[in-house]
């Protein structure tokens, strides 16, 4: 869950994205896990989840890093942040987001999915953006 100001707007990585709108000093936290929030799936219920739902969750949400048996469905604007190689932010403390820079309200919140999710990149839209390339 956020613990800063964001909205969505259109994003040069992929449709959209996720903007701080205020500036972020190098090393603020600016997210934490927050199980009232952040919606924890079991993996057994995402498994038998109807096509739609499970597509769904397909795109939005990840495995919880330490509870393999669960997923994590985030309610608010984190579920649209966008993966860079080279991120502004860091999760490889799955409980508090931190901005690895300074950066400026009106910029593009980006993290590494493989901090946290390792295999992302065989879902399929993520197949599918690496074959046009």
């Amino acid at each position: 869950m956020f613990l800063i100001t964001t909205y969505i707007a259109k994003s040069e990585i992929e449709g959209v994205g996720v903007f701080t709108a205020e500036d972020l000093k190098k090393g603020q936290i600016i997210s934490k896990f927050e199980p009232d929030f952040d919606r924890l799936v079991p993996t057994a219920d995402y498994e038998n989840a109807p096509p739609h739902l499970k597509a769904l969750l397909d795109r939005y949400a990840f495995p919880h890093p330490d509870m393999p048996e669960f997923i994590v469905y985030e309610v608010d604007n984190s579920r649209f942040m966008n993966h860079a190689d080279a991120p502004n932010t860091d999760y490889s403390d799955f409980t508090a987001g931190r901005a690895l820079r300074d950066i400026k309200a009106g910029e593009e919140l980006t993290c590494n999915y493989n901090s946290f999710f390792t295999g992302y990149e065989f879902l399929p839209p993520e197949l599918e953006r690496k074959n046009k390339t």
